[in-house]
């Protein structure tokens, strides 16, 4: 059961580099100032620092995503129940993947917890506990992205700081601002998988990370071309201010959450930030976006049917 909680924990951490490792960066193949394949390799390393430096930082996010005050605290002594939560999450994010739509493996995760909550215990799961902790910060952050991403590209046109045209100025501050979502990326997400493994006896927090942090890096580099070409191409039309703007917004969000211990969701962020410029620009593709709130919105159910499902399955096994 170790074993196969292992394998499934390294999963959800592929699943999530997959997904993910471009959102940080994908204004920067959008908006032509780098190559994809560049970009990439920028976001992935990028969020590969940032998963190592949670090992020092990740304190209060392990503690929250250990599901403790959320399911019955015997059950989370069980690997069969945190196999399935990481297998239910894992196979979330790996159909969003396979079909190009940014999804959240932070809602995956919830929604894995909820399912195999319910299904392993008839006191269920803590709502209460659930929505102050994990789903009002989850669906908060969207809104306030959305806003800060047309507030954020006004200002900065006003100030000059963001032209239409490619500078050399303003390709560093690209390049550092996506770099910044990412690190941020990696120092939010990385403790939530690592959570799933702490509760192993001989496994310690910082291996946990480091493994975690490998495994997002390998899922990064090898199958997140999906997910990058519709965050780059599909969202919105952008110019490279554009892009910088939507970054700069996702860098400090993200941030900001990952340094309060709050679960927000990077793609919910990066996803908003990019609404919300292209709302302001009238460049916003409304359809493709609709598409992808509806991806959203599923993500939570799909994740707790598949993790119940296998939380069955695993006992039964």
């Amino acid at each position: 059961m170790e074993t196969l909680l292992l394998l499934s924990a390294a999963f959800v951490a592929f699943t999530n580099g997959a997904n993910a490792n471009s959102k940080g960066v994908a204004s920067l193949y959008g908006t032509g100032t780098t190559s994809l394949r560049t970009a990439l390799w920028w976001g992935t390393a990028s969020t590969f620092l940032g998963s190592v430096c949670a090992v020092f930082l990740s304190g209060g996010m392990i503690k929250a995503f250990s599901g403790q005050g959320i399911v019955a605290n015997e059950l989370l002594k069980t690997p069969h129940f945190l196999t399935a939560v990481a297998a239910g999450a894992a196979l979330t994010s790996f159909m969003g993947t396979r079909f190009g739509f940014p999804v959240s493996t932070t809602h995956a995760l919830v929604g894995a917890l909820i399912g195999a909550g319910y299904a392993g215990s008839p006191n269920g799961v803590q709502l209460h506990a659930l929505w102050d902790r994990f789903l009002f910060p989850l669906l908060f952050s969207p809104a306030i992205a959305i806003l800060l991403g047309a507030v954020c590209h006004w200002l900065l046109r006003l100030l000059r700081l963001a032209p239409d045209h490619r500078t050399r100025p303003l390709d560093v501050m690209h390049f550092l601002s996506t770099g910044a979502a990412s690190f941020a990326r990696g120092l939010n997400d990385t403790p939530k998988m690592a959570a799933l493994l702490v509760m192993i006896p001989w496994i310690e927090a910082r291996s946990a990370i480091i493994g975690v942090a490998v495994m997002i890096a390998v899922g990064g580099l090898l199958d997140s071309r999906n997910v990058a070409e519709t965050l780059a191409k599909k969202v919105t039309g952008m110019n490279p201010g554009q892009g910088f703007a939507s970054s700069l917004v996702t860098a400090c969000l993200v941030a900001t959450a990952s340094l309060h211990s709050m679960p927000a969701s990077t793609t919910h962020v990066s996803v908003g930030s990019l609404v919300g410029m292209g709302a302001s620009t009238r460049q916003a593709r409304w359809r493709k976006i609709a598409e992808i709130m509806m991806a959203w919105i599923s993500t939570v159910p799909c994740g707790a049917i598949l993790a119940a499902v296998l939380y069955w399955m695993v006992r039964w096994i």
